[in-house]
């Protein structure tokens, strides 16, 4: 068996020194069988509920030992130990990840490796803020900051974007949400509103496609269905959009015309959620948005 992983790293050598690169999928098919291969030395038999017997040349599970775990043929978990073309599906790696003993990061590198989308279990994301995160969105006062889960409720909304861009309203579950704000307030909806609310449910669309069949989600579209005719019209375009990044502006009744550049992000520490932030494009803005004081605490 040692001969075909040989025969890999020896192919990669050359075309290290040859100046070549490997192509994608043999480099990543290498790196998969090499981050396997480590993470394999690195699990005793004892944690993973087996018994120790007779003398083992090297640390860790036999490649045997892992194939009886995750329940797959000793051959084919060879194979991708030594790089081969083969196609594991989800349930395997997640088979694999279980006897290996991966944590999320791992796991998620391994489905990365083997370009497999990584399934997302139902309802598996933050349904409050995070402290650390929380505080950042105080802190960004007196900018108007806000972070929004995968569904888009409202997680934490800072004093100012309460005051520039107002307050969401709770949908029929009683979650502060996003799009029921957008889309079923009775507050004057500009042509600015309109825009928003289109690119909010087109965001919408991208993350929902990674959760089908959460009933969270579900039960959000069925309500926003029955109670707005403009959902109703948007919802079949299939409109999707995973970026948010410009600048708008908007005439507040007290502050005047404020121009504000907009981004949202992923928190590395909870790429379920989404941070919503905005700068003051010009001086006025700027010192509009000083009118509203230090950090206080958020409306969530």
């Amino acid at each position: 068996m040692r001969s075909g992983c040989a025969t890999v790293e020896a192919a990669t050598r050359r075309a290290s020194i040859l100046g070549l690169a490997p192509p994608p999928s043999d480099a990543r098919r290498t790196e998969l069988a090499d981050f396997l291969k480590h993470r394999r030395a690195q699990v005793t038999p004892e944690s993973a509920g087996l018994e120790a017997n007779g003398r083992r040349r090297t640390p860790g599970l036999r490649r045997e030992e892992v194939a009886q775990i995750a329940g797959v043929g000793v051959s084919w978990y060879t194979w991708l130990e030594q790089g081969r073309d083969i196609k594991p599906s989800a349930q395997v790696l997640d088979a694999l990840a279980r006897a290996l003993r991966l944590d999320a990061a791992e796991r998620a590198h391994v489905f990365h490796l083997a370009r497999v989308e990584l399934p997302l279990p139902a309802g598996d994301y933050p349904r409050e803020a995070p402290p650390e995160l929380h505080a950042v969105v105080d802190g960004l006062m007196p900018n108007p900051a806000y972070l929004i889960g995968p569904r888009g409720d409202v997680l934490a909304w800072n004093h100012a974007a309460f005051r520039v861009i107002g307050e969401p309203q709770p949908a029929p579950d009683g979650r502060l949400n996003l799009l029921w704000w957008l889309f079923t307030s009775d507050e004057p909806r500009g042509e600015q509103r309109r825009m928003t609310a289109r690119q909010t449910l087109a965001r919408f669309r991208a993350e929902h496609a990674r959760r089908i069949g959460d009933p969270d989600f579900a039960a959000l579209v069925d309500a926003l269905d029955q109670a707005s005719p403009e959902f109703r019209a948007l919802w079949p375009r299939h409109e999707v959009l995973t970026e948010q990044l410009g600048t708008k502006t908007i005439e507040h009744p007290e502050l005047g015309t404020l121009r504000l550049h907009h981004l949202q992000s992923v928190p590395t520490s909870h790429t379920d959620l989404r941070l919503t932030q905005f700068a003051p494009a010009d001086d006025a803005t700027r010192a509009a948005l000083a009118t509203l004081g230090p950090a206080t605490a958020s409306r969530r």
